[in-house]
Protein backbone atom coordinates (compact mmCIF):
# COMPACT_ATOMS: atom_id res chain seq x y z
CA UNK A 1 0.00 0.00 0.00
CA UNK A 2 1.40 3.44 -0.65
CA UNK A 3 2.19 5.82 1.74
CA UNK A 4 -0.38 9.06 1.96
CA UNK A 5 0.92 12.28 0.13
CA UNK A 6 2.02 14.90 3.08
CA UNK A 7 0.57 17.79 2.92
CA UNK A 8 3.17 19.75 4.27
CA UNK A 9 6.48 21.05 2.65
CA UNK A 10 9.55 19.45 3.98
CA UNK A 11 11.60 21.83 5.28
CA UNK A 12 14.62 23.50 3.59
CA UNK A 13 16.94 23.99 6.10
CA UNK A 14 19.22 26.80 4.19
CA UNK A 15 16.24 28.73 3.48
CA UNK A 16 15.36 28.26 7.17
CA UNK A 17 18.72 29.29 8.03
CA UNK A 18 18.60 32.58 5.92
CA UNK A 19 15.36 33.75 6.76
CA UNK A 20 16.81 33.85 10.84
CA UNK A 21 20.38 35.20 9.32
CA UNK A 22 18.30 37.96 8.07
CA UNK A 23 16.16 38.55 11.58
CA UNK A 24 19.97 38.70 12.83
CA UNK A 25 20.90 40.92 11.13
CA UNK A 26 17.96 43.18 12.13
CA UNK A 27 18.73 42.67 15.61
CA UNK A 28 22.20 44.17 15.15
CA UNK A 29 21.34 47.18 13.43
CA UNK A 30 18.67 47.78 16.30
CA UNK A 31 21.50 47.58 19.25
CA UNK A 32 22.70 44.80 21.07
CA UNK A 33 22.04 41.22 19.56
CA UNK A 34 23.07 38.99 22.31
CA UNK A 35 22.59 40.63 25.36
CA UNK A 36 23.70 39.47 28.66
CA UNK A 37 22.83 41.32 31.51
CA UNK A 38 19.41 39.25 32.18
CA UNK A 39 19.15 37.85 35.91
CA UNK A 40 17.72 34.51 35.88
CA UNK A 41 16.17 33.75 39.60
CA UNK A 42 14.32 30.80 39.01
CA UNK A 43 13.97 27.67 37.16
CA UNK A 44 11.21 25.93 35.59
CA UNK A 45 11.90 22.34 37.56
CA UNK A 46 12.03 24.23 41.01
CA UNK A 47 8.66 26.35 40.25
CA UNK A 48 6.48 23.00 39.61
CA UNK A 49 8.47 21.74 42.73
CA UNK A 50 7.28 24.59 44.63
CA UNK A 51 3.88 25.27 43.57
CA UNK A 52 2.79 22.15 42.53
CA UNK A 53 -0.08 22.00 45.26
CA UNK A 54 -0.97 25.90 45.21
CA UNK A 55 -4.01 26.32 43.51
CA UNK A 56 -5.23 29.08 40.96
CA UNK A 57 -7.06 31.41 43.23
CA UNK A 58 -4.21 31.39 45.57
CA UNK A 59 -1.84 32.57 42.64
CA UNK A 60 -4.45 35.14 42.27
CA UNK A 61 -4.48 36.35 45.45
CA UNK A 62 -0.74 36.61 46.18
CA UNK A 63 0.77 37.05 42.81
CA UNK A 64 4.31 34.74 42.61
CA UNK A 65 6.79 37.00 40.91
CA UNK A 66 8.78 34.76 38.79
CA UNK A 67 12.47 35.94 36.47
CA UNK A 68 13.22 32.65 34.14
CA UNK A 69 15.14 32.20 31.08
CA UNK A 70 15.16 28.90 28.64
CA UNK A 71 15.05 27.95 24.76
CA UNK A 72 11.68 28.04 23.16
CA UNK A 73 10.32 24.57 22.76
CA UNK A 74 6.82 25.31 21.35
CA UNK A 75 4.98 27.87 20.68
CA UNK A 76 0.97 28.92 19.97
CA UNK A 77 0.35 32.42 18.77
CA UNK A 78 -3.64 33.04 18.83
CA UNK A 79 -4.07 36.38 17.02
CA UNK A 80 -3.60 39.35 20.63
CA UNK A 81 -2.37 36.26 22.73
CA UNK A 82 -0.20 33.27 22.95
CA UNK A 83 1.43 30.02 24.58
CA UNK A 84 4.74 28.89 24.23
CA UNK A 85 7.07 26.48 26.43
CA UNK A 86 10.85 27.00 27.48
CA UNK A 87 12.68 24.97 29.00
CA UNK A 88 15.54 25.51 31.03
CA UNK A 89 18.11 22.17 32.84
CA UNK A 90 15.59 21.28 34.97
CA UNK A 91 12.57 21.47 32.82
CA UNK A 92 9.50 23.01 31.01
CA UNK A 93 7.38 25.45 31.99
CA UNK A 94 4.36 27.24 29.91
CA UNK A 95 4.08 31.05 29.27
CA UNK A 96 1.36 33.02 28.48
CA UNK A 97 1.70 36.11 26.48
CA UNK A 98 -0.78 38.66 25.29
CA UNK A 99 -0.16 41.81 23.92
CA UNK A 100 -1.82 43.92 26.45
CA UNK A 101 0.28 42.96 29.03
CA UNK A 102 3.73 43.50 27.59
CA UNK A 103 2.57 46.47 24.38
CA UNK A 104 2.08 45.61 21.16
CA UNK A 105 5.72 45.90 19.59
CA UNK A 106 7.32 43.83 22.53
CA UNK A 107 4.47 41.38 21.00
CA UNK A 108 5.09 41.79 17.39
CA UNK A 109 8.92 41.12 18.00
CA UNK A 110 7.40 37.67 20.34
CA UNK A 111 5.57 36.84 17.42
CA UNK A 112 8.92 36.87 15.11
CA UNK A 113 11.08 34.74 17.37
CA UNK A 114 11.54 30.91 16.06
CA UNK A 115 11.24 28.02 18.07
CA UNK A 116 15.19 27.08 19.42
CA UNK A 117 15.85 30.89 20.33
CA UNK A 118 16.24 31.51 24.02
CA UNK A 119 14.08 33.66 25.68
CA UNK A 120 14.24 35.76 29.28
CA UNK A 121 10.85 37.03 31.15
CA UNK A 122 9.98 38.34 34.03
CA UNK A 123 6.12 38.05 34.94
CA UNK A 124 3.99 35.83 37.63
CA UNK A 125 2.87 32.14 37.84
CA UNK A 126 -0.88 31.88 37.47
CA UNK A 127 -3.06 28.40 36.31
CA UNK A 128 -4.69 28.10 33.33
CA UNK A 129 -8.55 26.84 32.92
CA UNK A 130 -6.81 23.48 32.55
CA UNK A 131 -5.14 23.69 35.88
CA UNK A 132 -1.65 24.56 34.35
CA UNK A 133 1.26 26.37 36.03
CA UNK A 134 1.89 29.05 33.92
CA UNK A 135 4.02 32.28 33.58
CA UNK A 136 1.75 35.48 32.75
CA UNK A 137 4.41 37.47 30.88
CA UNK A 138 5.41 41.15 31.60
CA UNK A 139 8.57 41.25 29.93
CA UNK A 140 10.04 39.03 27.39
CA UNK A 141 13.48 39.60 26.04
CA UNK A 142 15.57 37.94 22.83
CA UNK A 143 18.67 36.73 24.61
CA UNK A 144 20.14 34.32 21.99
CA UNK A 145 18.61 33.98 18.47
CA UNK A 146 19.30 30.41 17.08
CA UNK A 147 20.07 30.05 13.71
CA UNK A 148 19.67 26.83 12.63
CA UNK A 149 15.79 25.06 13.68
CA UNK A 150 14.94 21.96 15.87
CA UNK A 151 14.75 18.50 14.49
CA UNK A 152 11.29 18.74 13.07
CA UNK A 153 8.02 17.66 15.63
CA UNK A 154 10.78 17.50 18.23
CA UNK A 155 10.33 14.03 18.75
CA UNK A 156 14.62 13.72 18.85
CA UNK A 157 16.83 12.75 16.23
CA UNK A 158 16.30 9.97 14.70
CA UNK A 159 19.80 8.87 12.86
CA UNK A 160 21.68 7.22 15.41
CA UNK A 161 24.77 8.43 14.33
CA UNK A 162 23.67 12.33 14.30
CA UNK A 163 22.29 11.89 18.31
CA UNK A 164 25.73 10.81 18.76
CA UNK A 165 27.56 13.57 16.90
CA UNK A 166 25.36 16.30 17.58
CA UNK A 167 24.78 15.63 21.62
CA UNK A 168 23.42 19.36 21.94
CA UNK A 169 20.83 18.34 19.74
CA UNK A 170 19.59 15.20 21.79
CA UNK A 171 20.23 16.81 24.67
CA UNK A 172 17.55 19.58 23.86
CA UNK A 173 15.13 17.52 22.28
CA UNK A 174 15.44 14.26 24.04
CA UNK A 175 14.00 13.94 27.95
CA UNK A 176 15.66 10.67 28.35
CA UNK A 177 18.83 11.35 27.42
CA UNK A 178 19.13 14.53 29.68
CA UNK A 179 18.20 12.07 32.38
CA UNK A 180 20.52 9.48 31.42
CA UNK A 181 23.71 12.16 31.87
CA UNK A 182 21.75 13.92 35.23
CA UNK A 183 21.74 10.10 37.03
CA UNK A 184 25.06 9.37 35.57
CA UNK A 185 26.70 12.56 36.84
CA UNK A 186 24.31 11.32 40.48
CA UNK A 187 26.05 8.05 39.99
CA UNK A 188 29.84 9.22 40.03
CA UNK A 189 28.76 11.57 43.00
CA UNK A 190 27.47 8.87 44.95
CA UNK A 191 30.65 6.45 44.37
CA UNK A 192 32.91 9.36 45.35
CA UNK A 193 31.25 9.65 48.93
CA UNK A 194 31.02 5.76 49.49
CA UNK A 195 34.67 6.65 49.24
CA UNK A 196 35.05 9.53 51.13
CA UNK A 197 32.93 8.40 53.84
CA UNK A 198 35.64 5.24 54.68
CA UNK A 199 38.17 7.50 54.83
CA UNK A 200 39.58 7.27 50.89
CA UNK A 201 41.58 9.80 49.82
CA UNK A 202 40.90 11.17 45.99
CA UNK A 203 43.89 11.56 44.15
CA UNK A 204 45.34 12.23 40.43
CA UNK A 205 47.90 10.23 38.27
CA UNK A 206 49.34 11.14 35.14
CA UNK A 207 47.27 10.66 31.89
CA UNK A 208 50.51 10.70 29.87
CA UNK A 209 52.85 7.81 30.69
CA UNK A 210 56.80 6.57 29.30
CA UNK A 211 55.45 3.35 29.85
CA UNK A 212 51.87 1.89 29.44
CA UNK A 213 50.65 -0.21 32.45
CA UNK A 214 48.35 -1.19 34.95
CA UNK A 215 46.59 -3.09 32.21
CA UNK A 216 46.57 -5.82 29.20
CA UNK A 217 46.01 -3.01 26.19
CA UNK A 218 47.03 -1.69 22.91
CA UNK A 219 47.78 2.38 24.24
CA UNK A 220 47.80 5.51 22.11
CA UNK A 221 51.30 6.46 21.32
CA UNK A 222 51.78 10.29 21.44
CA UNK A 223 54.95 12.34 21.40
CA UNK A 224 56.24 15.84 23.98
CA UNK A 225 58.28 17.95 21.34
CA UNK A 226 59.63 20.01 24.23
CA UNK A 227 61.30 16.58 25.96
CA UNK A 228 61.65 14.81 22.54
CA UNK A 229 60.02 11.84 23.74
CA UNK A 230 57.69 8.73 23.09
CA UNK A 231 54.85 8.85 25.56
CA UNK A 232 51.54 6.74 25.92
CA UNK A 233 48.15 7.53 27.01
CA UNK A 234 46.91 5.96 29.88
CA UNK A 235 45.29 3.03 29.41
CA UNK A 236 45.15 2.15 33.72
CA UNK A 237 46.21 4.24 36.50
CA UNK A 238 47.08 1.19 38.79
CA UNK A 239 50.78 1.25 38.88
CA UNK A 240 50.93 5.21 39.64
CA UNK A 241 48.29 4.10 42.91
CA UNK A 242 50.15 1.62 44.17
CA UNK A 243 53.20 4.10 44.27
CA UNK A 244 51.33 5.82 46.56
CA UNK A 245 50.21 3.03 48.48
CA UNK A 246 54.22 2.88 48.87
CA UNK A 247 54.49 6.20 50.04
CA UNK A 248 51.95 5.51 52.93
CA UNK A 249 48.48 6.49 51.69
CA UNK A 250 47.32 3.57 52.17
CA UNK A 251 43.07 4.05 51.12
CA UNK A 252 43.33 5.50 47.29
CA UNK A 253 41.20 5.99 44.84
CA UNK A 254 40.57 7.76 41.13
CA UNK A 255 37.85 8.74 39.04
CA UNK A 256 40.24 8.67 35.76
CA UNK A 257 40.02 8.59 32.26
CA UNK A 258 41.73 6.08 30.29
CA UNK A 259 42.33 5.41 26.66
CA UNK A 260 42.70 2.06 24.97
CA UNK A 261 43.83 1.39 21.14
CA UNK A 262 41.09 -1.24 20.17
CA UNK A 263 37.74 -1.78 18.39
CA UNK A 264 34.23 0.13 19.24
CA UNK A 265 31.34 -1.63 19.73
CA UNK A 266 27.89 -1.75 22.27
CA UNK A 267 30.58 -2.17 24.72
CA UNK A 268 33.66 -0.30 24.25
CA UNK A 269 35.21 3.02 24.20
CA UNK A 270 38.68 3.93 22.95
CA UNK A 271 38.27 6.34 25.78
CA UNK A 272 36.02 5.34 28.73
CA UNK A 273 35.73 6.47 32.91
CA UNK A 274 36.40 4.08 35.85
CA UNK A 275 37.05 4.40 39.22
CA UNK A 276 40.21 2.32 40.67
CA UNK A 277 40.91 1.91 43.91
CA UNK A 278 43.51 0.30 46.40
CA UNK A 279 43.45 -0.41 50.60
CA UNK A 280 46.42 -1.77 52.35
CA UNK A 281 46.50 -4.50 54.48
CA UNK A 282 43.14 -6.35 52.75
CA UNK A 283 42.47 -9.07 50.27
CA UNK A 284 40.15 -9.92 47.20
CA UNK A 285 37.55 -11.39 49.44
CA UNK A 286 37.36 -8.39 51.37
CA UNK A 287 37.16 -6.99 48.31
CA UNK A 288 34.46 -8.59 46.79
CA UNK A 289 32.57 -7.47 50.00
CA UNK A 290 33.30 -3.94 49.47
CA UNK A 291 32.38 -3.96 45.76
CA UNK A 292 28.91 -5.67 46.52
CA UNK A 293 28.12 -3.52 49.33
CA UNK A 294 28.66 0.27 47.07
CA UNK A 295 26.83 -0.89 43.88
CA UNK A 296 24.18 -1.60 46.11
CA UNK A 297 24.36 1.46 47.85
CA UNK A 298 25.18 3.16 45.11
CA UNK A 299 21.57 1.77 42.95
CA UNK A 300 19.24 2.99 45.84
CA UNK A 301 21.01 6.30 46.16
CA UNK A 302 20.36 6.96 42.47
CA UNK A 303 17.25 4.33 41.93
CA UNK A 304 15.43 4.57 45.52
CA UNK A 305 16.34 0.53 44.85
CA UNK A 306 18.90 -1.83 44.19
CA UNK A 307 16.23 -3.95 42.16
CA UNK A 308 17.36 -2.85 38.70
CA UNK A 309 15.62 -3.05 35.15
CA UNK A 310 17.90 -3.60 32.49
CA UNK A 311 16.79 -4.39 28.98
CA UNK A 312 14.08 -6.63 29.49
CA UNK A 313 15.68 -8.41 32.83
CA UNK A 314 15.38 -8.21 35.61
CA UNK A 315 18.95 -7.48 37.85
CA UNK A 316 18.42 -8.05 41.75
CA UNK A 317 21.55 -5.92 43.28
CA UNK A 318 20.21 -6.40 46.63
CA UNK A 319 21.03 -10.21 47.01
CA UNK A 320 24.83 -11.47 47.95
CA UNK A 321 26.79 -11.66 44.70
CA UNK A 322 27.40 -15.47 43.13
CA UNK A 323 30.61 -16.90 43.20
CA UNK A 324 32.02 -19.40 41.09
CA UNK A 325 35.56 -20.26 39.42
CA UNK A 326 35.85 -19.85 35.29
CA UNK A 327 35.85 -23.91 35.20
CA UNK A 328 32.54 -23.75 37.70
CA UNK A 329 30.45 -21.44 35.63
CA UNK A 330 31.39 -23.11 32.09
CA UNK A 331 30.23 -26.06 32.88
CA UNK A 332 27.03 -24.78 35.25
CA UNK A 333 26.09 -22.70 31.90
CA UNK A 334 26.80 -25.49 29.12
CA UNK A 335 25.71 -28.69 30.37
CA UNK A 336 26.63 -30.23 27.56
CA UNK A 337 30.24 -30.10 29.33
CA UNK A 338 29.20 -31.59 32.86
CA UNK A 339 31.00 -34.25 31.84
CA UNK A 340 33.40 -33.64 29.52
CA UNK A 341 37.39 -33.43 30.44
CA UNK A 342 38.10 -29.72 30.50
CA UNK A 343 40.91 -30.05 33.13
CA UNK A 344 42.31 -31.75 30.02
CA UNK A 345 44.55 -29.61 27.81
CA UNK A 346 44.35 -31.49 24.12
CA UNK A 347 40.88 -32.02 24.79
CA UNK A 348 40.04 -27.70 25.37
CA UNK A 349 42.31 -27.52 22.64
CA UNK A 350 40.16 -29.80 20.13
CA UNK A 351 36.87 -28.09 21.62
CA UNK A 352 38.16 -24.61 20.72
CA UNK A 353 38.86 -25.75 17.15
CA UNK A 354 35.58 -27.60 17.23
CA UNK A 355 34.25 -24.45 18.30
CA UNK A 356 36.06 -22.52 15.74
CA UNK A 357 37.27 -20.04 18.99
CA UNK A 358 41.05 -18.66 18.72
CA UNK A 359 43.73 -19.12 21.45
CA UNK A 360 47.71 -18.82 21.44
CA UNK A 361 49.49 -21.89 20.87
CA UNK A 362 51.65 -21.37 24.04
CA UNK A 363 48.32 -21.13 26.91
CA UNK A 364 48.67 -23.31 29.74
CA UNK A 365 45.47 -25.43 30.88
CA UNK A 366 43.73 -22.49 33.17
CA UNK A 367 44.23 -20.02 30.29
CA UNK A 368 42.37 -22.84 27.24
CA UNK A 369 39.85 -22.70 30.26
CA UNK A 370 39.56 -19.09 30.39
CA UNK A 371 39.29 -18.64 26.59
CA UNK A 372 36.25 -20.96 26.58
CA UNK A 373 34.89 -19.24 29.67
CA UNK A 374 34.88 -16.10 27.41
CA UNK A 375 33.80 -17.44 24.73
CA UNK A 376 30.81 -19.33 25.72
CA UNK A 377 29.63 -18.61 29.42
CA UNK A 378 30.51 -14.76 29.96
CA UNK A 379 27.53 -13.12 27.95
CA UNK A 380 25.31 -15.87 30.37
CA UNK A 381 25.91 -14.08 33.81
CA UNK A 382 22.80 -11.81 34.01
CA UNK A 383 22.57 -11.76 38.01
CA UNK A 384 26.28 -10.31 39.52
CA UNK A 385 28.18 -12.65 39.51
CA UNK A 386 32.10 -12.88 40.44
CA UNK A 387 34.48 -15.22 38.47
CA UNK A 388 37.31 -15.75 40.72
CA UNK A 389 40.71 -17.24 40.56
CA UNK A 390 42.39 -16.41 37.62
CA UNK A 391 45.57 -17.81 35.93
CA UNK A 392 48.95 -16.32 36.57
CA UNK A 393 49.31 -16.11 33.00
CA UNK A 394 46.54 -13.93 32.70
CA UNK A 395 47.23 -11.67 35.75
CA UNK A 396 50.47 -10.13 35.58
CA UNK A 397 50.09 -7.98 37.99
CA UNK A 398 47.74 -10.26 40.86
CA UNK A 399 49.15 -11.69 43.67
CA UNK A 400 49.73 -15.85 43.62
CA UNK A 401 47.73 -17.82 45.67
CA UNK A 402 49.78 -19.46 48.19
CA UNK A 403 47.76 -22.59 48.12
CA UNK A 404 46.66 -23.27 44.29
CA UNK A 405 50.08 -23.32 42.32
CA UNK A 406 49.02 -21.40 39.26
CA UNK A 407 46.23 -19.06 40.21
CA UNK A 408 45.88 -15.63 41.53
CA UNK A 409 43.73 -13.85 43.87
CA UNK A 410 41.53 -12.19 41.27
CA UNK A 411 38.26 -11.68 40.67
CA UNK A 412 36.15 -10.10 37.89
CA UNK A 413 32.56 -9.28 38.38
CA UNK A 414 29.56 -9.71 35.61
CA UNK A 415 26.21 -8.11 35.62
CA UNK A 416 24.49 -8.42 32.32
CA UNK A 417 26.88 -10.49 30.67
CA UNK A 418 29.63 -7.81 30.88
CA UNK A 419 32.70 -7.27 32.62
CA UNK A 420 32.11 -4.65 35.08
CA UNK A 421 34.62 -4.89 37.30
CA UNK A 422 38.09 -6.46 37.73
CA UNK A 423 40.17 -6.95 41.27
CA UNK A 424 42.74 -8.74 43.05
CA UNK A 425 44.87 -8.97 46.02
CA UNK A 426 48.22 -6.89 44.75
CA UNK A 427 51.58 -8.67 43.72
CA UNK A 428 54.11 -7.05 46.53
CA UNK A 429 57.05 -8.80 45.94
CA UNK A 430 59.31 -6.93 43.43
CA UNK A 431 60.98 -10.45 42.53
CA UNK A 432 58.02 -12.11 40.88
CA UNK A 433 57.04 -9.28 39.87
CA UNK A 434 60.05 -8.63 37.92
CA UNK A 435 59.75 -12.09 36.32
CA UNK A 436 56.01 -11.19 35.47
CA UNK A 437 56.92 -8.51 33.54
CA UNK A 438 59.84 -10.40 32.15
CA UNK A 439 57.32 -12.72 30.52
CA UNK A 440 55.25 -10.38 29.23
CA UNK A 441 58.25 -8.62 27.25
CA UNK A 442 58.49 -12.33 26.03
CA UNK A 443 55.24 -12.26 24.62
CA UNK A 444 55.30 -8.84 23.46
CA UNK A 445 58.31 -9.82 21.54
CA UNK A 446 55.96 -12.79 19.85
CA UNK A 447 53.64 -10.99 18.78
CA UNK A 448 51.09 -10.04 21.44
CA UNK A 449 50.79 -6.15 20.90
CA UNK A 450 48.28 -6.40 24.60
CA UNK A 451 51.35 -7.12 26.63
CA UNK A 452 52.97 -5.16 29.15
CA UNK A 453 56.21 -3.16 28.80
CA UNK A 454 59.13 -3.96 31.63
CA UNK A 455 58.14 -0.93 34.13
CA UNK A 456 61.90 -0.64 35.98
CA UNK A 457 60.85 2.24 38.08
CA UNK A 458 57.54 0.33 39.51
CA UNK A 459 60.09 -2.63 40.62
CA UNK A 460 62.18 -0.09 42.39
CA UNK A 461 58.63 1.56 44.41
CA UNK A 462 58.38 -2.55 45.14
CA UNK A 463 61.62 -2.74 46.15
CA UNK A 464 60.84 -0.12 48.83
CA UNK A 465 57.79 -2.20 50.28
CA UNK A 466 54.18 -2.18 49.17
CA UNK A 467 52.29 -3.21 52.31
CA UNK A 468 49.80 -6.46 51.44
CA UNK A 469 47.02 -4.61 49.51
CA UNK A 470 43.92 -4.85 47.12
CA UNK A 471 42.68 -3.26 44.56
CA UNK A 472 40.11 -3.00 42.30
CA UNK A 473 38.56 -1.08 39.10
CA UNK A 474 34.68 -0.53 38.25
CA UNK A 475 34.04 0.36 34.75
CA UNK A 476 31.71 3.31 35.43
CA UNK A 477 30.17 3.70 31.71
CA UNK A 478 29.02 0.34 31.83
CA UNK A 479 28.05 0.78 35.42
CA UNK A 480 25.91 3.84 34.14
CA UNK A 481 24.63 1.22 31.56
CA UNK A 482 22.92 -0.50 33.87
CA UNK A 483 21.60 1.91 36.03
CA UNK A 484 19.76 3.67 33.16
CA UNK A 485 18.63 0.80 30.94
CA UNK A 486 20.72 1.54 28.19
CA UNK A 487 21.86 -0.83 25.31
CA UNK A 488 24.90 1.12 23.87
CA UNK A 489 28.08 2.53 25.72
CA UNK A 490 27.38 5.34 23.51
CA UNK A 491 24.42 5.87 25.20
CA UNK A 492 26.08 7.00 28.40
CA UNK A 493 29.13 9.08 26.98
CA UNK A 494 28.38 12.35 26.14
CA UNK A 495 30.56 12.76 23.10
CA UNK A 496 31.82 8.79 22.11
CA UNK A 497 34.84 8.45 19.06
CA UNK A 498 32.94 8.15 15.93
CA UNK A 499 34.14 8.17 11.96
CA UNK A 500 34.99 11.64 10.78
CA UNK A 501 32.06 13.05 9.75
CA UNK A 502 31.55 13.02 5.80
Amino acid sequence: MSKPLSTTPPQDENQIVAERRAKLAALRSQGVAFPNDFERRDQAGDLHGRYAETGGESLASEPIPVQLAGRMMLKRVMGKASFASLQDMSGRIQIYVARDQIGEDAYDAFKRMDLGDILGVVGHLFRTKTNELTIQVKQVRLLTKALRPLPEKFHGLADTEQKYRQRYLDLITNEQARLTFFRRSKIIQAMREFFIARDFLEVETPMMHPIPGGASAKPFVTHHNALDMELFLRIAPELYLKRLVVGGLEKVFEINRSFRNEGISTRHNPEFTMVEFYEAYRDYKYLMDFVEQMLRDVATQTLGHAVVPYQGQTIDLSRPFTRLTALEATVQYNPELKDAPIDNRDFLIDELKRRKIGHRPNDSLGGLQLVLFEETTEHKLIQPTYIIDYPVETSPLARASDARPGITERFELYIAGREVANGFSELNDPEDQAARFQAQVAAKEAGDEEAMYYDADYIRALEQGLPPTAGCGIGIDRLVMLLTDAASIRDVILFPLLRKED
